[in-house]
């Protein structure tokens, strides 16, 4: 039951279903679909004005137009997944970054055709578009896309600055490619040996107090030399963010990421404010109670994550993983379940860590009409069991919601980790209802750190990237200022019980969302409060709880947030939700503290 997971057995993905290789001729004739489709689309240029007065004309008009864009979305989409998902797992193969940047680089010339689209398509009023939608009716399915488009409305800029904008995009891209591939290259040297990133980060879970030390210290030490890369990236980064925001007249940096989720800004300070008042009862209060049980006055930053007892961990094997997470998700619905298996049954999930490979884990969608990757480390510990719950939970959502299409299946952030957080939830439960009553401790201990991870943590994470940001409009931030805003931000967070020694001031430099999508982290801690309070309405009505939350999944991004949360009744425009939320993870605390005594 505790033998160490033989890793050369876990799976790797094959991507055949998508292209046989970088020279398979099939990459060229999507390619070249992709350009007709534009090309077709670029053709239309101007006819969306001159049809305004004609709502008949302009609905067809619509329609079509955003049938060609959607076809060569798909075209452009499943070419890229494919460099992005080959990428991932050879970081260190230069013929594959190689073929992911031209692939970019192509992929603007051709999205450069039909720029004007949007562009025209905001130029019309309201009430145009909606007599249209009502005049020709098959048009009236894309009013969701139409509502998000619209929503950049305020921001676009000319036709002629959007294609400068697009035309260097690849190369602004290869800033989060240098960030990639710099963490991709670390090797911390412990004993005779190195580990990559994902191990080292794995070690931090060592029930051995020296190998967790050690692991921190090689990791500090190796983040130490590559900060003077990794900063150069964050701020240029976050200076090329900051001129386009000033040119599209955003009044902050998030007002982007924002919009994109389609969520107010007020709630997210909402959740915000919500979740740092929650920081002494839960976070501070959690780490104080597990120096108790660990028997000290303090913990040092690696034992945040540190099992309980130094007897080693339970390891799962990859199949008892597989039966949790289908068992788990059958008890939700039966379809939860099948739809995961597909993914087990099929070579579609990558989980075996090896050289090259990069650290994190995802669900890939491609495409509405290609089926979805699962990317992930698997190290068999508890929390990738969960993360394997997570991603399959990100698949399944993305496999009920494809029959909508891309562009109506693609889902804002701060609802596409509902199902992914569901399903983690899921697993825990069960988890939790098969533990021991000498378990059960550990078990709890795990839950709430998951919690802290997901929810507190986050949280952090966006007050220190909204610190960064904000002190980058005074200039260039060197490692050392940026190490000392991360102190200061994961000190106020995780509390007096937690030593933050020295090294730890590197630790922002694995974080690769601030360099890949800045400010996505807030989405976290809104999906897992949203989670909480939607498991607490399937605990009153199981039976009837799984319909409605299955149609919410199938709805993709048609609804937002609030549209979504509706049939539920919850409202999360208003700050007591999020404190409910942070109020169940207090709870968890609670019970902690009373079994800890």
């Amino acid at each position: 039951m505790n033998a160490p997971v033989n890793i050369t057995a876990l799976p790797q993905w094959s991507l055949t279903d998508l292209y046989a290789g970088r020279e398979d001729p099939q990459i060229e004739i999507d390619i070249a679909a992709a350009r007709q489709a534009n090309q077709d689309l670029a053709a239309l240029e101007g006819q969306f004005l001159a049809a305004r007065a004609a709502p008949q004309t302009l609905g067809g008009l619509i329609d079509r137009g955003i049938s060609l864009y959607e076809q060569a979305t798909d075209g452009l989409w499943i070419v890229g997944a494919y460099a992005s998902l080959a990428s991932s797992t050879a970081r260190g193969d230069a013929q594959w970054s190689k073929f992911e940047a031209d692939f970019r680089t192509r992929s603007a010339e051709i999205a450069a055709a039909s720029l004007f689209f949007t562009l025209e398509l905001n130029q019309l009023e309201d009430a145009e578009i909606e007599a249209a939608l009502a005049a020709h009716a098959p048009a009236a399915r894309w009013r969701p896309w139409l509502r998000r488009v619209r929503l950049s409305r305020p921001h676009e800029l000319s036709h002629d600055l959007e294609s400068l904008l697009l035309d260097r995009s690849p190369a602004t891209a290869n800033w989060s490619r240098l960030f990639d591939e710099t963490l991709a290259g670390l090797r911390a040297k412990v004993g005779r040996g190195s580990l990559t990133l994902p191990e080292t980060l794995n070690r931090l879970s060592d029930p051995d107090d020296r190998a967790r030390k050690t692991a921190a210290n090689a990791l500090a030490g190796a983040l130490a030399d590559r900060t003077p890369t990794l900063a150069l990236c964050l701020n240029t980064i976050a200076f090329e963010k900051q001129v386009e925001d000033r040119w599209r007249r955003y009044g902050y940096p998030a007002q982007s990421r924002h919009l994109a989720n389609e969520v107010d800004g007020a709630a997210v300070e909402a959740m915000v404010e919500a979740v740092t008042d929650s920081f002494a009862a839960a976070s501070h209060r959690y780490y104080r109670l597990k120096a108790k049980v660990l028997g000290k006055k303090s913990l040092d930053h690696w034992d945040r994550n540190a099992p309980l007892t130094a007897l080693k961990p339970r390891q799962y094997s990859w199949d008892e993983a597989r039966g949790l997470v289908l068992d788990s998700f059958s008890a939700l619905a039966p379809r939860f379940a099948d739809t995961a298996r597909t993914f087990f049954d099929s070579p579609w999930i990558d989980a075996q860590p090896r050289a090259g490979k990069q650290s994190g884990a995802y669900s890939h969608p491609v495409s509405s009409r290609r089926h979805p990757y699962v990317f992930m480390n698997f190290m068999g510990e508890r929390r990738d069991v969960l993360t394997l719950a997570h991603e399959l939970g990100h698949a399944v959502h993305q496999t009920l919601a494809a029959p909508l299409g891309t562009l109506l299946s693609d889902t804002p952030l701060t609802l596409a980790e509902t199902a992914s957080i569901f399903g983690e939830g899921l697993v825990f439960e069960r988890l939790l209802a098969e533990a021991t009553p000498e378990d059960r401790l550990g078990l709890l201990a795990g839950r709430i750190e998951d919690g802290l991870n997901t929810v507190v943590r986050q949280i952090a994470f966006h007050q220190f990237e909204t610190r960064f940001h904000e002190a980058r409009k005074q200039g260039e931030l060197s490692p050392d200022q940026i190490g000392a805003l991360w102190l200061q931000v994961m000190g106020d967070s995780l509390g007096p019980s937690v030593k933050l020694n020295p090294g730890y001031e590197h630790y922002w430099a694995y974080v690769s969302h601030f360099a890949h999508a800045p400010f996505y982290v807030y989405a976290y801690a809104f999906g897992d409060l949203l989670v909480r309070a939607l498991m607490e309405k399937r605990r009153e009505d199981p039976a009837g709880f799984a319909p409605v939350y299955e149609r919410l999944l199938a709805a993709g991004g048609t609804r937002t947030y609030v549209e979504a949360l509706e049939p539920f009744g919850l409202d999360p425009r208003q700050k007591a939700f999020w404190a409910a939320g942070c109020a169940g993870l207090v709870r968890l605390v609670d019970e902690f503290e009373a079994l800890v005594g």
